[in-house]
This record gives structure tokens, C-alpha cells and sequence, in this order.
């Protein structure tokens, strides 16, 4: 065989090995107390804590354990001595890392600054769950353990050892991070995160949850300002991505209007009905806010340019999860509400054209 093909063959071999040892978490150590004795590896899956394997350690405790890892997507670990958690690593495709144990649940690791942090972490909470079995826990307490763990999330953004602290729950299943603020924890750690590690699994679940938090959030401030208003705001996208806020549109009678470019008797609608209501009324004081609950918002822009109806379009492409369906209590579409000189009108009894205009003609 030519040299340079044996030579190329060589290199080619090599890159194969290196790349399926990339794939794999090597974990050695010792777990004092466990002489000869089993210990079981788990990891954290969609469902709880899996058993990956047991496997008996040596006459002095050592243990050696390889397993398959994504790359760009780290698993939590756990190596348990019958019921009792002996260590908890976080680990990447390529990690050697190294463990010293005890049958406590006492352990120190090497080779990885993901352990290692995340020992801080488990740190934590085992000291507040020390606390809490002690009976002797006071509020000053939870609010103590509340602001370590902001300072440790937020010291350690680009970590997925915050993982475990903000998904932590008391005994009683109240969450550590019960406060509506605290969606912005979350949103600002997942939007760290996912510039580290885009693939991980535990990310995209992390950002569902900042998602629904911060839906919360912007309806609950929402509530507030209606207090100001007289009808809930809202503040969402048109079609060219400019943020139009509710309150703002001016008009004396607006029309809320929630509706979907996906079904198509609902574009007819805008055709045949609102369009040459909205072209009579305008030059009256007669204005559309029209929420989309489409979740495809290319296929919305699309539809909005194409009828050219005049009036404001806006969507957040979150559809039925919207907080403005919450807000307004929207159970069908299309559902048209009416803020006439700054107040939501209920009752108006408004269900066809004919209605429509009635209404208006009634309020211009």
C-alpha cells in the first residue's frame, strides 16, 4: 500500500477512535465503606432517576465506570451505595473525572469544573435540608437560602449546575423560586446557557418554564395596569417585529379583535365584513387591534400583507398559550371586545356586520 494512503488510512483510523472516545464520561474513584460491595450508577431522565448499571467495587473500594454522552448535551450522575446518594456529577462527552466517597454521601471530584460546581450546589441544599429535619427553621431561613442560591445562579449563569437549585421544591411541594419575579431568573439563566450548551436537553426545558413564567409575569402586570386603564394592556408584535402597546392605539371605539390567518373562513371575515366596516367607520374614531393566535407568524405575516386590511395586526406566535388569551378570557375565535373612550364595554351584543355597525354608529 502507497505510504500516503497508509499514512492517510492511520489518521483517519485515529480521528474514528478519538471521536467515539469524545462520546464517552469515564468515571473512577473510590467510595470508602463499600469495600467489595455493590453501588449503583443512575442518571436523571424525563421521567426521574434511572439505574444505568451496578457494579461491585474493588477489595480497596475503587470502581471504574464508562457510559455514552451527547455531545453538547451533559447528564446529571449519581452514584448511590444501596439507598444513599454517594455523589452527584455533571457530566460532558469527553470527562474523566475522579471521585473520592464515602457510604455518607461525603464526597470530593476532580477533572471537572461542572462537578465541581455542582458539589457547591447539592452543598447548598443539603444544608438547608439539614435545617428544615432539624425542626428548627425560622423565615429568616428560607429567605437566607433564597438569596444564596440567586447569588450562586447568578455567579454561575453558564453552569448546569443551577439546574438543581431552581427547579428545587420544599417538603410541601412549594418551589424555592415560587415568586412571579422570579421569571426573570429564569429567562436571564436560560438565555445564558443556551450560548454553552444550545443542545442540552435540560435547556429547552428550562426555557419552556422561563417561557410560562414570564407569560405570568407580563399578565400580572397587565392586571395592574388595567387598575389605570379600565381594560388589561397589551403590548405584542405587528408583522415588521414593532412592539404596539394596546393603550397607545388611538380611537375612540377600538376593537380587540382575536382571531387566526390559519382558518380560512376567518380571512373571508376580514375580507367581506371587517374591511369595508373598518373603511366606513375610521375617519370616525373607529380603530382594530387584531391578535393572532397563529403559531406559524411567517404564515400570518403573509396573510396580513396580502388582504392589506389598514388596521393594526399584531401576534406573539405563541397561540391559545398567549398571556392575551388569558388576559381576555378568550375561549373561541374569533371573540372582538370593545374599549370605547379608554373603558372595556361588555354586553354590546355585537355578532355580525349589521350588529357592528349598529354598535358603532351608536358610539361615533
Amino acid at each position: 500500500m502507497n505510504s500516503y494512503i497508509k499514512a492517510f488510512v492511520c489518521l483517519a483510523a485515529t480521528a474514528a477512535l478519538a471521536s467515539c472516545a469524545s462520546n464517552k464520561a469515564n468515571i473512577s474513584g473510590t467510595v470508602t465503606g463499600a469495600e467489595g460491595k455493590d453501588i449503583i450508577v443512575k442518571k436523571l431522565a424525563s421521567a426521574g432517576v434511572e439505574t444505568l448499571d451496578t457494579i461491585k467495587t474493588g477489595a480497596d473500594g475503587s470502581f471504574s465506570y464508562k457510559m455514552e454522552i451527547a455531545k453538547g448535551d451533559p447528564d446529571f450522575v449519581y452514584v448511590y451505595y444501596g439507598k444513599t446518594p454517594v455523589a452527584s456529577l455533571l457530566l460532558q462527552a469527553g470527562d474523566a473525572v475522579s471521585v473520592k466517597a464515602d457510604t455518607l454521601g461525603i464526597w470530593t471530584v476532580d477533572g471537572s469544573e461542572e462537578c465541581s460546581k455542582l458539589l457547591e450546589a447539592v452543598s447548598l441544599q443539603r444544608s438547608f435540608a439539614g435545617k428544615i429535619a432539624s425542626g428548627n427553621i425560622k423565615v429568616q431561613d428560607y429567605i437566607y437560602y433564597y438569596r444564596q442560591n440567586v447569588k450562586f445562579i447568578m455567579a454561575n449563569s453558564k453552569s448546569l449546575s443551577v439546574i438543581p437549585l431552581l427547579s428545587e421544591k420544599l417538603p410541601g411541594g412549594e418551589p424555592i423560586f415560587s415568586q412571579l419575579t422570579d421569571a426573570i431568573h429564569f429567562r436571564a439563566t436560560c438565555d445564558s446557557l443556551k450560548t454553552v450548551y444550545p443542545e442540552s436537553r435540560y435547556v429547552r426545558a428550562l426555557d419552556a418554564e422561563a417561557e410560562r413564567r414570564m407569560n405570568q409575569l407580563q399578565m400580572s402586570n397587565a392586571i395592574e395596569k388595567a387598575e389605570e386603564v379600565g381594560y388589561i394592556d397589551i403590548v405584542l408584535p405587528n408583522e415588521k417585529g414593532q412592539k404596539v402597546k394596546l393603550s397607545e392605539v388611538k380611537g375612540k371605539v377600538v376593537m380587540v379583535y382575536f382571531w387566526a390567518s390559519e382558518m380560512g373562513e376567518q380571512k373571508m371575515f376580514n375580507q367581506d365584513v371587517l374591511k369595508p366596516v373598518y373603511r366606513d367607520f375610521k375617519g370616525r374614531g373607529f380603530e382594530i387591534y387584531a391578535i393572532s393566535l397563529d403559531t406559524d407568524k411567517a404564515a400570518w405575516a403573509t396573510a396580513v400583507r396580502t388582504q392589506n386590511t389598514g388596521w393594526i395586526n399584531v401576534c406573539d406566535g405563541l397561540g391559545t398559550a398567549s398571556p392575551s388569551v388569558l388576559s381576555y378570557n378568550v375561549n373561541k375565535i374569533p371573540s372582538l371586545f370593545f374599549i370605547v373612550n379608554g373603558e372595556l364595554v361588555t354586553g354590546t351584543g355585537v355578532k355580525d356586520e349589521a350588529t357592528l355597525r349598529r354598535f358603532l354608529s351608536s358610539k361615533l
